[in-house]
Parts: C-alpha cells; structure tokens; sequence
C-alpha cells in the first residue's frame, strides 16, 4: 500500500514580478517539496486585493507568477498549481471560520498593524480578516506545513488556533498545520542598498527580479552600495560589503568567491571589478529562467491549460473537505 504523503500549502501573492529572494527563499524549495510531499502551490490573487484593489492587470500579474513558477521547475503534474480565487471552497471555509475568530485577536496581528500603518485610508475588513483568508487555504488542503518566512508564523499559530476551535466544537475535521521547516535557515537575500531584504515593492532598483534583462542587471549591481574598501588588513565588513559577497556566493563559483574574500583582507579589493563579474555571474544563472518565463507567457494556450489543470485538482481535493466540514457542522438538511 503506497503510503500517503503530508500535504504543503504555499502561497505568493501577484504583487509584482517575482525576485532573487522569492527564488532562493522558497521557490527552489517547492521544486525540491513537490517530490516528496502532495503540494499545493497558489497564487494568492485575493489576498492581494487587501492592499492592491485595482485588478486592471491582476490577470497579467497572476500568469507571470505562473510562469515563473514553471521555467523555475515546479511541475504541474507534481504539484498542484492554481489560483485562489479559482477554489470557490475557500470562501466558504473562510466564512464559517470567521464565526471562529475574534475581533481582539485579528486586531493584535502584527501584519494588521503595519499594513494599516502603511495604508491609513483603506484599513478594509479583508486587512483585518487576513489571517482567516489564510487558515482557510491551509485547511481546505487539510494542510500538514506550510513554509513562512518569520513574519508569517503567527498566522500560522492562528490557523492552528482555528483547527482548534472548529474541532472542539464541530468535531475533529482539521489537522493542525505547522510551519515547515527546512532543517536550516530559510535564505533571507539581501537588498542591493543595504536596507534589508530584496521586496517586490519596496525599493525597485536595489532588489533583481527574475525577469530583469542582462542590461537592467549590470546597472543595479553596478550601482550597489560600497564603500572606499577597508584600510586594515582583515577588518570586519560593513552589512552591505557583506550583502555583496551573499549575493555572489549563490551565483559564483566557490574560487571566484574566495578570491574576493583574500582581497578584501589584504585590502587590494577592486569593488568595480568585483561587481562587474558578479553582474556576468548573475546574468547567466537568471536568463535561462527569463528566457523560459517568457516563452509561457507567449503561449497563452499552455497558460489556460495549466490554469485549468490547477483549479480542477484543487477543487477536487477541496469539495472532499467542505463536505466533511458540512456534515460535522451539520448543515446537510436535506439529508
């Protein structure tokens, strides 16, 4: 008897074109889970709409994460991947749960605070409910893990909370996701400015998108912060000399790498020259993946195909939970 895999439940939201950190930071992970888990990988077009209500290109937006989802290697027939607002499950799941949660709680959620300090003018009761939309992706899937960088794992401590209520009332439907751990630390890539981590929205020019052409990429690295270059022999380095060597230890060969760190500290570093082929290092391993991303997005039939493909494994896997959530909260009255 084959034995039955953990589900995994990911989502990205279609904010913008997918970067460096999306890449390092999970979807090379979901090309490793999807051999060895039942994975669900969606695009999260409604939670979007909690901070981008405009849809005029929404669509576009969705299809260029698809696609850079598949030239990166997750494999449809692997993994299910679809989009959110496909799975009409969902809303209802999120209906029911939101009977579950309480006002007090959604309003302590650190991710409410900073999204309505960011947006004062449009502080909408999807902001506020958020954590529900979530528990309710994760536990349509009956999900076992989630993968979530840090500032997503009191969400996923809230999910729990919620399998929790709706067992103990209901009767025991849900299991109780966790949040996945890779067994080591989850790469959080830096900004090309030094401020923090690469953002889909947050500073443009420091952050390298996996659609960036080799021109656009040459320019952001050249223009990335430096200093004058240390003036002792193995002195510490800055975080942003650091954010350098980071980001040419994912793309470079180990002996380019270790023949920056020498300069450095023997204080001959060039840091032009040293930009200059992280930029040519950086430009051969993201043009297959351009490359790839471009020719789907060009065929819109393998788009709607694997769209389709998508929604009807969801939904499928999906409408078996809602029935089992119907009958514990027995609202099967025609039965």
């Amino acid at each position: 008897m084959e034995t039955k895999k953990a589900v995994v439940l990911s989502g990205v939201r279609p904010t913008g074109d997918l970067h460096l950190g999306n890449y390092f930071g999970a979807i090379l992970n979901y090309v490793k889970m999807q051999n060895d888990y039942d994975c669900y990988f969606m695009v999260a077009d409604l939670h979007s709409l909690t901070t981008h209500p405009d849809t005029s290109g929404l669509k576009n937006h969705i299809q260029r994460v698809i696609a850079t989802f598949l030239a990166a290697g997750i494999d449809p027939e692997k993994a299910t991947l679809y989009c959110q607002s496909h799975l009409r499950t969902t809303g209802e799941l999120y209906l029911y749960l939101n009977m579950l949660a309480y006002k007090g709680e959604l309003e302590k959620t650190a991710t409410f605070k900073e999204k309505a300090r960011q947006q004062p003018d449009n502080v909408n009761a999807g902001l506020l409910t958020y954590p529900v939309l979530m528990a309710a992706d994760i536990l349509i899937h009956k999900a076992h893990f989630v993968p979530v960088g840090k500032d997503q794992e009191q969400h996923i401590e809230m999910a729990r909370n919620f399998a929790k209520r709706f067992n103990h009332r209901y009767g025991e439907v849900f299991p109780e996701p966790e949040a996945f751990n890779y067994s080591h630390d989850l790469l959080k890539i830096p900004s090309l400015d030094g401020s923090g981590k690469m953002s889909k929205s947050v500073n443009e020019n420091a952050t390298i998108y996996l659609s960036d052409n080799d021109d656009t990429i040459r320019k952001k690295i050249m223009k990335a912060k430096t200093d004058a270059g240390p003036q002792q022999p193995n002195s510490p380095m800055p975080d942003y000399v650091e954010n350098i060597f980071h980001l040419m230890e994912l793309v470079s060969e180990n002996s380019t790498v270790s023949q920056f760190r020498q300069s450095y500290n023997d204080c001959s570093i060039r840091y032009g020259d040293m930009k200059k082929q992280l930029a040519e290092d950086m430009i051969r391993f993201i043009s297959p993946i351009r490359k790839k991303m471009e020719d789907i997005l060009a065929d819109e039939v393998l788009l709607k195909k694997v769209m389709e493909h998508g929604a009807a494994k969801a939904n499928e896997h999906a409408d078996q939970t809602l029935a089992e959530v119907r009958k514990a909260m027995r609202l099967n009255y025609f039965i």
